[in-house]
C-alpha cells in the first residue's frame, strides 16, 4: 500500500486592511494661514437714517425723508416737487433757501461765511445734518447778500 503524506503550510500572519487617512480639513502651514485684518483696516459699521426735511415752496408745506448723503434738492426734484434749480453745482444761486431750523452740511457751494451764518442755504448743495425746515427764497433775496458781503 502506498503511503500518502500530507503537508500543512502555514498561511502567512493575517494582515488587516485599513483604509487610507483622507484629511478632510485643510490646515495650511502657519505662513500661509489667513488672518483679520487689523483694526485700521476692519471696515466701519456705521447705522444712517434719514432725516426730516420740512419745505415750504408757494404755500405749500412738504415733508422729505432724506439720507445723509444725497442732497434736499435731489430729494425734493425726486419727489416730484417744482423747485427752482439750475446748475446743481452750489455756484448759480438758482435753489436758495432759508434755513428756519436744523442744520445743513453746504460746504461744497460758494455761499460766503457769513450769509451762511445768517442762515441761508443752496438746497443743491445742502446734505442735511439733523430735521430741518427750509423756505425756499426768490433768487434776488440771496444774491443780494451775498453781492453786498462779497464787497465788504
Amino acid at each position: 500500500m502506498a503511503s500518502s503524506t500530507i503537508h500543512f503550510t502555514t498561511s502567512p500572519p493575517s494582515t488587516t486592511l485599513t483604509k487610507p487617512r483622507i484629511q478632510t480639513t485643510y490646515h495650511p502651514p502657519p505662513h500661509l494661514r489667513l488672518r483679520p485684518p487689523p483694526p485700521s483696516l476692519r471696515p466701519k459699521l456705521t447705522i444712517t437714517h434719514s432725516y426730516k426735511v420740512v419745505i415750504e415752496h408757494e404755500s405749500r408745506i412738504t415733508e422729505l425723508e432724506v439720507e445723509p448723503d444725497e442732497t434736499i434738492l435731489s430729494k425734493a426734484l425726486d419727489s416730484g416737487l417744482d423747485v427752482p434749480h439750475d446748475c446743481k453745482l452750489g455756484v448759480c444761486m438758482t435753489c436758495p433757501a432759508k434755513l428756519l431750523s436744523g442744520a445743513v452740511d453746504q460746504s461744497e457751494g460758494m455761499l460766503s461765511d457769513d450769509v451762511v451764518e445768517r442762515g441761508y442755504a443752496l438746497l443743491c448743495v445742502s446734505y442735511p445734518k439733523s430735521d430741518c425746515k427750509v423756505r425756499i427764497i426768490p433768487e434776488e433775496e440771496l444774491l443780494s447778500l451775498q453781492l453786498a458781503t462779497a464787497n465788504d
